[in-house]
Protein backbone atom coordinates (compact mmCIF):
# COMPACT_ATOMS: atom_id res chain seq x y z
CA UNK A 1 0.00 0.00 0.00
CA UNK A 2 1.29 3.22 -0.99
CA UNK A 3 0.14 5.99 1.64
CA UNK A 4 0.08 9.01 1.42
CA UNK A 5 0.70 10.86 5.03
CA UNK A 6 1.64 9.76 8.85
CA UNK A 7 1.59 5.98 9.25
CA UNK A 8 1.83 3.76 12.64
CA UNK A 9 3.05 0.19 12.60
CA UNK A 10 0.61 -2.33 13.31
CA UNK A 11 2.33 -5.45 15.15
CA UNK A 12 1.71 -7.37 12.24
CA UNK A 13 3.84 -4.94 10.25
CA UNK A 14 1.61 -3.49 8.24
CA UNK A 15 1.20 0.08 7.58
CA UNK A 16 -1.81 2.14 8.95
CA UNK A 17 -2.50 5.52 7.33
CA UNK A 18 -2.86 7.89 11.02
CA UNK A 19 -5.79 9.84 9.82
CA UNK A 20 -9.08 8.24 8.32
CA UNK A 21 -12.49 8.87 7.77
CA UNK A 22 -14.72 8.17 10.87
CA UNK A 23 -18.37 7.53 9.69
CA UNK A 24 -20.45 6.74 12.64
CA UNK A 25 -23.51 9.00 12.94
CA UNK A 26 -23.07 9.74 8.51
CA UNK A 27 -26.40 9.43 7.65
CA UNK A 28 -27.38 7.00 4.91
CA UNK A 29 -26.96 8.56 1.42
CA UNK A 30 -24.30 11.51 2.73
CA UNK A 31 -21.92 8.83 3.68
CA UNK A 32 -21.06 7.46 0.49
CA UNK A 33 -20.68 10.80 -1.20
CA UNK A 34 -18.47 11.29 2.02
CA UNK A 35 -16.09 8.45 0.98
CA UNK A 36 -15.49 9.62 -2.40
CA UNK A 37 -14.34 13.40 -0.76
CA UNK A 38 -11.85 11.57 1.39
CA UNK A 39 -10.62 9.49 -1.38
CA UNK A 40 -10.12 11.96 -4.14
CA UNK A 41 -8.48 14.23 -1.03
CA UNK A 42 -5.74 11.26 -0.26
CA UNK A 43 -7.40 9.35 2.58
CA UNK A 44 -6.46 5.89 2.69
CA UNK A 45 -8.43 4.76 5.70
CA UNK A 46 -11.80 4.49 6.11
CA UNK A 47 -13.71 3.49 9.06
CA UNK A 48 -16.96 1.49 9.54
CA UNK A 49 -18.62 -1.02 11.50
CA UNK A 50 -22.44 -3.22 11.28
CA UNK A 51 -23.71 -1.55 14.00
CA UNK A 52 -23.43 1.79 11.83
CA UNK A 53 -25.28 0.29 8.81
CA UNK A 54 -23.60 1.96 6.46
CA UNK A 55 -21.53 -0.98 5.08
CA UNK A 56 -23.21 -1.48 1.89
CA UNK A 57 -23.36 2.12 0.86
CA UNK A 58 -19.11 2.29 0.95
CA UNK A 59 -18.65 -1.15 -0.05
CA UNK A 60 -20.64 0.40 -3.15
CA UNK A 61 -17.89 3.14 -3.60
CA UNK A 62 -14.62 1.26 -3.09
CA UNK A 63 -16.28 -1.10 -6.08
CA UNK A 64 -16.87 2.07 -7.83
CA UNK A 65 -13.31 2.88 -7.22
CA UNK A 66 -11.83 -0.08 -7.79
CA UNK A 67 -13.75 -1.14 -10.98
CA UNK A 68 -12.66 2.27 -12.61
CA UNK A 69 -8.99 1.58 -11.87
CA UNK A 70 -8.81 5.04 -9.20
CA UNK A 71 -7.55 2.57 -6.44
CA UNK A 72 -6.71 -1.14 -6.21
CA UNK A 73 -7.65 -3.01 -3.27
CA UNK A 74 -4.31 -3.03 -1.61
CA UNK A 75 -4.45 1.08 -1.45
CA UNK A 76 -7.08 1.36 1.02
CA UNK A 77 -7.22 0.38 4.59
CA UNK A 78 -10.56 -0.62 5.74
CA UNK A 79 -11.86 -1.22 9.35
CA UNK A 80 -15.23 -2.69 10.44
CA UNK A 81 -16.14 -3.90 13.42
CA UNK A 82 -18.57 -6.81 14.96
CA UNK A 83 -21.44 -5.67 17.06
CA UNK A 84 -22.33 -7.49 20.60
CA UNK A 85 -24.87 -9.33 19.10
CA UNK A 86 -22.61 -11.87 17.49
CA UNK A 87 -19.78 -12.06 20.19
CA UNK A 88 -20.46 -15.85 20.30
CA UNK A 89 -17.41 -17.71 18.61
CA UNK A 90 -19.95 -19.42 16.44
CA UNK A 91 -21.67 -15.71 15.27
CA UNK A 92 -18.51 -13.72 14.83
CA UNK A 93 -17.15 -15.65 11.85
CA UNK A 94 -20.46 -15.50 9.96
CA UNK A 95 -20.89 -12.16 10.73
CA UNK A 96 -17.88 -11.06 9.49
CA UNK A 97 -18.47 -12.85 6.02
CA UNK A 98 -21.91 -10.87 6.41
CA UNK A 99 -20.26 -7.58 6.97
CA UNK A 100 -17.45 -8.80 3.73
CA UNK A 101 -20.40 -8.97 1.54
CA UNK A 102 -21.66 -5.63 2.05
CA UNK A 103 -18.48 -4.32 1.96
CA UNK A 104 -18.03 -6.64 -1.67
CA UNK A 105 -14.59 -7.56 -0.61
CA UNK A 106 -12.49 -10.63 0.28
CA UNK A 107 -10.79 -9.11 3.82
CA UNK A 108 -10.72 -5.93 5.74
CA UNK A 109 -7.74 -4.87 6.92
CA UNK A 110 -8.66 -4.18 10.80
CA UNK A 111 -11.75 -6.48 12.67
CA UNK A 112 -13.02 -5.15 16.12
CA UNK A 113 -14.80 -6.23 18.44
CA UNK A 114 -16.82 -3.08 19.19
CA UNK A 115 -17.37 -3.26 22.76
CA UNK A 116 -16.76 -5.29 25.91
CA UNK A 117 -20.24 -6.95 26.58
CA UNK A 118 -22.17 -9.11 24.63
CA UNK A 119 -25.96 -8.66 23.43
CA UNK A 120 -28.61 -10.84 22.46
CA UNK A 121 -30.43 -9.82 19.13
CA UNK A 122 -32.80 -7.75 20.31
CA UNK A 123 -30.26 -6.01 22.64
CA UNK A 124 -31.07 -7.72 26.45
CA UNK A 125 -28.55 -8.64 28.47
CA UNK A 126 -27.87 -12.75 27.92
CA UNK A 127 -28.52 -15.24 30.54
CA UNK A 128 -24.91 -16.64 29.82
CA UNK A 129 -22.36 -13.56 29.28
CA UNK A 130 -19.77 -13.93 26.94
CA UNK A 131 -16.39 -13.51 28.42
CA UNK A 132 -14.03 -10.97 26.91
CA UNK A 133 -11.42 -14.20 26.65
CA UNK A 134 -14.18 -16.25 23.86
CA UNK A 135 -14.69 -12.21 22.53
CA UNK A 136 -11.20 -12.72 21.68
CA UNK A 137 -11.46 -16.45 20.30
CA UNK A 138 -14.11 -15.49 18.10
CA UNK A 139 -11.80 -12.79 16.69
CA UNK A 140 -8.43 -15.48 16.38
CA UNK A 141 -11.40 -17.37 14.11
CA UNK A 142 -11.71 -14.56 11.81
CA UNK A 143 -8.49 -13.77 11.70
CA UNK A 144 -7.42 -17.46 10.87
CA UNK A 145 -9.96 -17.66 8.38
CA UNK A 146 -8.34 -14.82 6.26
CA UNK A 147 -11.32 -12.74 6.73
CA UNK A 148 -9.44 -9.93 8.46
CA UNK A 149 -5.29 -8.68 8.49
CA UNK A 150 -5.36 -7.79 11.72
CA UNK A 151 -8.03 -7.90 14.65
CA UNK A 152 -8.32 -5.88 17.71
CA UNK A 153 -10.85 -4.22 20.09
CA UNK A 154 -12.92 -1.14 21.00
CA UNK A 155 -13.87 0.47 23.97
CA UNK A 156 -11.87 -2.09 26.16
CA UNK A 157 -10.51 -1.14 29.28
CA UNK A 158 -6.99 -2.25 30.84
CA UNK A 159 -8.54 -5.16 32.92
CA UNK A 160 -10.19 -6.44 29.87
CA UNK A 161 -7.35 -5.96 27.87
CA UNK A 162 -4.77 -7.87 30.49
CA UNK A 163 -7.28 -10.79 30.27
CA UNK A 164 -6.86 -11.19 26.68
CA UNK A 165 -3.35 -10.97 26.70
CA UNK A 166 -2.82 -13.79 29.48
CA UNK A 167 -4.94 -16.12 26.91
CA UNK A 168 -4.38 -14.90 23.12
CA UNK A 169 -2.74 -17.08 20.53
CA UNK A 170 -2.92 -14.17 18.27
CA UNK A 171 -1.85 -11.17 19.75
CA UNK A 172 -4.20 -7.51 20.10
CA UNK A 173 -3.51 -5.32 16.88
CA UNK A 174 -5.58 -2.87 17.65
CA UNK A 175 -7.65 -0.40 20.28
CA UNK A 176 -9.75 1.47 18.95
CA UNK A 177 -11.69 4.42 21.85
CA UNK A 178 -12.91 7.57 22.72
CA UNK A 179 -9.71 9.87 22.66
CA UNK A 180 -8.99 13.91 22.38
CA UNK A 181 -7.32 16.84 24.07
CA UNK A 182 -10.50 16.81 27.13
CA UNK A 183 -9.97 12.50 26.79
CA UNK A 184 -6.41 12.41 26.45
CA UNK A 185 -6.61 8.42 28.03
CA UNK A 186 -2.76 8.72 28.90
CA UNK A 187 -3.16 5.54 31.27
CA UNK A 188 -4.77 3.64 28.67
CA UNK A 189 -2.12 4.80 26.22
CA UNK A 190 0.98 4.08 27.88
CA UNK A 191 -0.60 0.66 28.63
CA UNK A 192 -0.84 -0.31 25.28
CA UNK A 193 2.32 0.90 24.34
CA UNK A 194 4.21 -1.30 26.26
CA UNK A 195 2.71 -3.96 25.04
CA UNK A 196 2.71 -3.16 21.66
CA UNK A 197 -0.79 -2.49 20.60
CA UNK A 198 -1.36 0.18 18.65
CA UNK A 199 -3.71 2.86 19.15
CA UNK A 200 -6.84 4.54 17.39
CA UNK A 201 -9.01 7.35 18.45
CA UNK A 202 -12.57 8.22 17.54
CA UNK A 203 -14.46 11.33 18.31
CA UNK A 204 -10.90 13.10 18.33
CA UNK A 205 -12.49 16.14 17.97
CA UNK A 206 -14.88 15.40 20.70
CA UNK A 207 -18.33 14.22 20.36
CA UNK A 208 -21.05 17.37 20.24
CA UNK A 209 -23.31 14.98 18.21
CA UNK A 210 -23.36 12.12 20.83
CA UNK A 211 -26.72 11.02 22.53
CA UNK A 212 -24.29 11.52 26.01
CA UNK A 213 -23.00 15.21 25.29
CA UNK A 214 -24.01 18.11 27.29
CA UNK A 215 -24.92 21.06 24.98
CA UNK A 216 -23.45 23.03 27.90
CA UNK A 217 -20.08 20.71 27.80
CA UNK A 218 -17.31 23.02 26.21
CA UNK A 219 -15.76 20.80 23.30
CA UNK A 220 -11.89 20.36 22.19
CA UNK A 221 -12.67 22.35 19.19
CA UNK A 222 -13.74 25.03 21.78
CA UNK A 223 -10.15 25.39 23.44
CA UNK A 224 -8.53 28.32 23.60
CA UNK A 225 -5.04 27.07 23.71
CA UNK A 226 -5.92 25.20 20.68
CA UNK A 227 -7.31 27.87 19.12
CA UNK A 228 -4.25 30.27 19.89
CA UNK A 229 -1.93 27.73 17.76
CA UNK A 230 -4.20 27.41 15.18
CA UNK A 231 -4.46 30.83 14.33
CA UNK A 232 -0.84 31.72 15.22
CA UNK A 233 0.13 28.63 12.80
CA UNK A 234 -2.95 29.56 10.03
CA UNK A 235 -4.59 26.67 10.75
CA UNK A 236 -8.08 25.44 11.97
CA UNK A 237 -8.68 24.08 15.46
CA UNK A 238 -9.25 20.82 14.29
CA UNK A 239 -6.18 20.55 12.45
CA UNK A 240 -4.34 21.09 16.07
CA UNK A 241 -6.38 18.62 18.05
CA UNK A 242 -5.77 16.04 15.25
CA UNK A 243 -2.10 16.51 14.63
CA UNK A 244 -1.74 16.44 18.77
CA UNK A 245 -3.09 12.99 18.62
CA UNK A 246 -1.01 11.52 15.79
CA UNK A 247 2.07 13.66 17.26
CA UNK A 248 1.15 10.88 20.41
CA UNK A 249 1.46 7.98 18.07
CA UNK A 250 -2.08 7.40 17.32
CA UNK A 251 -4.14 7.28 14.28
CA UNK A 252 -7.19 9.40 14.41
CA UNK A 253 -10.62 9.06 12.50
CA UNK A 254 -12.35 12.08 12.71
CA UNK A 255 -15.99 11.85 11.00
CA UNK A 256 -17.08 14.54 8.66
CA UNK A 257 -19.22 14.94 5.54
CA UNK A 258 -18.82 18.39 4.81
CA UNK A 259 -16.18 18.92 1.89
CA UNK A 260 -14.40 21.38 3.41
CA UNK A 261 -13.89 19.88 6.77
CA UNK A 262 -12.99 16.27 5.22
CA UNK A 263 -10.04 18.14 3.28
CA UNK A 264 -8.99 20.22 6.18
CA UNK A 265 -8.66 17.10 8.24
CA UNK A 266 -6.65 15.72 6.14
CA UNK A 267 -4.16 18.32 5.98
CA UNK A 268 -2.56 18.16 9.10
CA UNK A 269 1.10 18.92 8.55
CA UNK A 270 3.94 18.24 10.81
CA UNK A 271 4.35 22.03 10.81
CA UNK A 272 1.90 21.19 14.02
CA UNK A 273 4.90 18.92 16.36
CA UNK A 274 5.52 22.21 18.66
CA UNK A 275 1.87 22.98 18.86
CA UNK A 276 1.06 18.98 20.08
CA UNK A 277 4.21 18.98 22.49
CA UNK A 278 2.41 22.25 24.20
CA UNK A 279 -0.60 20.78 24.43
CA UNK A 280 0.08 17.95 26.30
CA UNK A 281 2.28 20.17 28.43
CA UNK A 282 -1.00 21.80 28.76
CA UNK A 283 -3.11 18.58 29.91
CA UNK A 284 -0.44 17.53 32.29
CA UNK A 285 0.67 20.34 34.29
CA UNK A 286 -2.37 22.43 34.27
Amino acid sequence: MVIRGPTLKLPTGAEMPAVGLGTWLSKPNEVGNAVRLALNCGYRLIDTAEFYDNEKEIGDVLREYTDSGKLERKDVFITTKCFCTHFQPEKMKAAAKESLKKLQLSYVDLYLAHAPAALNEDKTIPEHPVTVEQIWQGLENVYESGFAKAIGVSNFNIQQLERILKVAKVPIHNLQVECSLYLPQFELAEFCKKNNISFTCYSPLGSPGSDFASKQTPTPLEDQSAKRFAEKYHKTPAQVLIRYLIQRGFSAIPKSVNKKRIEENWNVSCCLIIIASTLTARLVFG
